[in-house]
């Protein structure tokens, strides 16, 4: 069995933020929400948690980090294309997010932008053509 990531995140507002995360394309799962938790599905494998701050500091005992000015993790998806990746981003944009809080990485056989959420938490989205990126990292032969 394939290992799966949840993404625990603290929200301000988790009606705003479930309705973000549904814009840029992930599904909520019922069986795992309730008024102060919702499981947002990515994919088979990638699920995030949007947990009111509440909620999240069950969890540590730890501040929550202010992710509007202070960054803790920077999470990264893959796309299936370039297209994909700008997609993605426009869809974050529409949905209240910002574009490209990291500016456009455009690498030839690497392709990726990012969104903020609108608490604030940092993805970004790369493509990759695996074969020129392997063919151009290749160790030279003596």
């Amino acid at each position: 069995m394939s290992k799966m990531i949840f993404v625990n995140l603290p929200v301000a507002d988790l009606p705003r933020a479930v309705a973000f995360y549904e814009q840029v394309g992930a599904t909520r799962n019922p069986q795992f929400s309730d008024d102060t938790a919702t499981c947002m599905v990515l994919s088979d494998i990638i699920h995030v948690m949007l947990l009111t701050h509440a909620k999240f500091r069950q969890f540590t005992a730890k501040p929550i980090v202010d992710a509007k000015t202070q960054c803790e993790v920077m999470l990264c998806l893959s796309a299936d294309s370039r297209a994909d990746v700008d997609d993605v981003v426009a869809k974050a944009a529409a949905a209240g997010g910002s574009s490209d809080p990291t500016g456009v990485q455009d690498h030839g056989c690497m392709y990726g932008r990012g969104f903020e959420d609108p608490d604030g938490h940092i993805w970004e989205v790369m493509w990759m053509d695996l074969a020129a990126a392997t063919a151009a990292h290749a160790p030279a032969e003596a």
